[in-house]
């Protein structure tokens, strides 16, 4: 299992669901327990806190808030600040992929606006989010699942605010850290933003169906293999003058104008062989569009997103969603011709085209986080205050144990339903389905692991090395072992692995394990070297224009300040006897 995690060839859940049926089939997971996880409170809690997140996205309040902060801030320091100051906040009780895809549409304006790279911005974020998450029970994964570890080996989980001693300390100084050390963060990226415009304007072109073309009755389908594949049909503007999102099935009517994406170099060809004519661009602009109008926007496609490993023609995007790929940048490179045949792959930057309504939808299905162009998407939503008041609500009614953690999001979940907070779809699409098939696959082998003796194993392992350091140095070790092998792991499957080992690693040195159990969620959530260790790191790798290498600068004295003021503050909140 560890190996196939390691390898990332094959996704999370599906390992996940390979290691449960492989531990059922041997007799490893007992018949009675092998779907004990699917039952389990951190299913729902995680699934709930989804939905509730994605309400408080949609509502826009947050949004609207920063931008008003920092309306008028030309500071640097001062806004990058705050920035990671209010992602670090949120993160502590929304999911933190949520939260950043909240604000990065907000920095990359900021940078634009201030004419600075949106790299200096970005970073910081995704690691602001990733501190932040420390600070609650639901704040991030590892915090979850290392509560349900403890309920599994000590008959109690922590309750919400647990984590707080040691991750709101360590987030105020971890935001304050990267309002400064942005500097360290390589300076010669070039501005993602700014490039992705580029490519809408210089490469569509309106074309014009003339009575004698041989394409008259023909479909969109037929011009874009008359291309030779060069070309993408986006638009289609009727006589009418009501601009329609192009299908691959409508017909081409005479006097129609057609929105092409082209590279320049095929356009000339096409018009020979066709018969068709270039329109004049400002004619097509000042026709009328429908009420329902058409938007542009750039968004990134995140490491969950059902798009990777598929093309724009085998998901059928315009069919099913009725939006079209402009362009498409990977690594810092423009992909300018045959974008319908092009392979989809995490961290791509792509530029959609749809309808006003509806794009914002199609977006969040299809695991897109917008970048440019945000704020026209969700203008006319409605600004509400209800989900974050439910969200209070909540944290209010856990604190004072008036109700389950558990039962308390479950309600929370289906009141911003029933409320029309979020529509059921909506809902439904905002569940990370693979991490919970995941979880559920692997809380019942992470038992396993321990009544087959493999934790103890470890952990002798580990014992042979702490029993001849300080406390505080062994618990530092638990941190460190966390973050070193999260990387390679995902960070849920690393708890379910390390929990049990600190447990056991505790009861060896003859101390309590809580601070062990504290270590492993905070190793496990603090990985800042790569892109590859957290999904938020990957998401901001293509808008900040960043390189593998560039993490390390500002990530490897983050990941010191967090195990090291960690590991204290563990220390003086959960004593080790």
């Amino acid at each position: 299992m560890l190996g196939l995690f390691a390898s990332d060839r094959l996704r999370y859940d599906l390992v996940g669901g390979l290691a449960l049926t492989a531990a059922a089939l041997t007799g490893i997971v007992p018949p009675d327990r092998v779907f004990s996880g699917f039952s389990n409170s951190v299913i729902i809690i995680i699934a709930s806190v989804l939905v509730l997140s994605r309400a408080i996205e949609l509502s826009g309040v947050v949004e609207t808030v920063i931008r008003r902060i920092l309306g008028s801030t030309t500071s640097t320091s001062v806004q990058v600040g705050v920035l990671t100051a209010a992602v670090a906040g949120l993160s502590a009780f929304m999911k933190n992929v949520g939260t950043l895809g909240i604000f990065m549409p907000i920095a990359i304006q900021i940078a634009e606006r201030s004419k600075r790279p949106p790299s200096r911005y970005l970073m910081p974020l995704a690691f602001g989010s990733l501190v932040g998450g420390t600070m609650t029970l639901i704040g991030t994964g590892p915090n979850l699942i290392i509560s349900t570890v403890r309920q599994e080996l000590t008959g109690k989980p922590f309750t919400l605010f647990d984590f707080s001693p040691v991750g709101i300390p360590l987030t105020i100084v971890g935001v304050l850290f990267l309002s400064i050390a942005w500097r360290l963060i390589p300076r010669t990226r070039k501005r993602a933003g700014q490039d992705s415009r580029i490519l809408i304007e210089t490469f569509t072109s309106e074309l014009m169906i003339p009575e004698k073309s041989w394409l008259v009755g023909k479909t969109v389908h037929e011009l874009e293999e008359a291309s030779g594949g060069e070309a993408t049909a986006t638009s289609i503007l009727r006589k009418d003058g009501h601009r329609y999102i192009a299908n691959a099935r409508s017909h081409l009517i005479p006097g129609e104008i057609i929105s092409v994406q082209i590279d320049p170099a095929a356009l000339q060809p096409l018009l020979d062989r066709t018969g068709i004519k270039l329109h004049e661009p400002e004619s097509a602009r000042s026709a009328p569009l429908a009420e329902d109008r058409v938007e542009t926007v750039e968004a990134i496609i995140s490491t969950d997103s059902p798009l990777v490993g598929q093309s724009p023609q085998s998901v059928r995007l315009r069919r099913r969603y009725e939006i079209a790929v402009l362009a498409l940048k990977r690594g810092g490179k423009a992909i300018r011709t045959r974008i319908q045949e092009t392979t989809f792959e995490a961290g791509d930057i792509v530029v959609i085209q749809g309808r006003q309504k509806t794009l914002f939808d199609a977006l969040s299905s299809l695991g897109c986080v917008p970048l440019l162009g945000h704020g026209r998407i969700l203008r006319g939503r409605r600004r509400s205050l209800l989900p974050i008041g439910i969200l209070l609500a909540v944290m209010i009614a856990v604190s004072f144990r008036l109700v389950a953690t558990d039962v308390a999001f479950f309600a929370a979940a289906v009141l911003v339903v029933l409320l029309n907070l979020i529509t059921p779809k909506q809902a439904y699409e905002a569940i990370d389905w693979p991490v919970i098939i995941m979880l559920g696959s692997l809380i019942p082998v992470g038992e396993a692991l321990k009544l087959t003796g493999v934790s103890s194993l470890i952990a002798d392992g580990l014992t042979h090395v702490a029993m001849h350091l300080p406390d505080t140095l062994a618990l530092g070790l638990v941190v460190v072992v966390s973050m070193a092998v999260t990387p390679f792991l995902h960070h849920a499957a690393a708890v379910l692995v390390m929990g049990p080992v600190a447990y056991t690693l505790a009861h060896n040195l003859g101390y309590r394990p809580d601070p062990f159990f504290m270590a492993v969620a905070l190793g496990a959530s603090s990985d800042f070297l790569s892109p590859i260790g957290h999904q938020n790191n990957a998401l901001v790798m293509g808008p900040g224009g960043y390189r593998f290498g560039d993490y390390w600068p500002l990530g490897l004295p983050l990941s010191i300040i967090v195990a090291t003021l960690g590991t204290l503050l563990i220390r003086m909140a959960w004593p080790l006897h």
